[in-house]
């Protein structure tokens, strides 16, 4: 994985999600291990308890669901206060609308394009429609964030996340069910590059 970009590492408890994956513990030791920058997606309960610790144990980003938050505004500036960049996340079923308010707090927004708990799923092409909405915002000048997809991530899908104006992708299957993982990485970066809309202030 050396030449992704960041290493994306998702965090599970078995409560806001059926899945139990890693902890802090883990993440830890992963930091020791890479370069990468650690990008930390919460799938958890109460991230506003847990959500801090990982950024003042050295992940580059820590994003939380808004949908298991009570205090999204608190978490996010104590998150920044550690050293990380902070991210909220919406599930597929979740607005755009519903954060709008909160997002100047936040340096990426992660748009689900599954359910999340389970890699593996098919891409849920009725997400995009968020992620082109953010874009147009960061373009007025109305927002700054990294807009980034996760979920069902493959050659055939990065263009259209791409497309409707992501720019950073979250790849599981695709990378690690390859043959040959940093080629997989080159490949759907070059095809996300493609097909990523001019930007009009350039």
């Amino acid at each position: 994985m050396a030449n992704a970009d960041w290493l994306h590492v998702d965090v599970m408890d078995n409560h806001f999600v059926p899945n139990l994956t890693l902890g802090l513990p883990v993440v830890v030791s992963l930091g020791a291990a890479t370069d990468l920058p650690l990008d930390c997606h919460l799938m958890i309960d109460d991230p506003d308890r847990w959500a801090p610790p990982y950024a003042e144990h050295g992940a580059r980003n820590v994003t939380f669901h808004l949908e298991a938050a009570a205090d999204p505004v608190r978490t996010a500036r104590a998150i920044r206060s550690a050293g990380a960049l902070a991210g909220i996340a919406i599930k597929p079923g979740t607005s755009l609308e519903s954060c709008l308010d909160i997002l100047p707090e936040f340096d990426t927004l992660l748009v689900m394009t599954v359910e999340p708990g389970f890699g593996g799923q098919s891409f849920i092409t009725e997400a995009l429609p968020k992620v082109t909405e953010a874009r147009r915002r960061v373009r007025s000048g109305h927002l700054k964030l990294i807009i980034e997809v996760d979920g069902g991530v493959n050659a055939e899908t990065i263009e259209l996340a791409a497309a409707a104006g992501a720019d950073m992708f979250v790849a599981g299957t695709a990378v690690y069910g390859a043959d040959d993982p940093s080629k997989a990485v080159e490949a759907l970066r070059e095809l996300a590059r493609s097909a990523m809309p001019a930007d009009p202030a350039s």
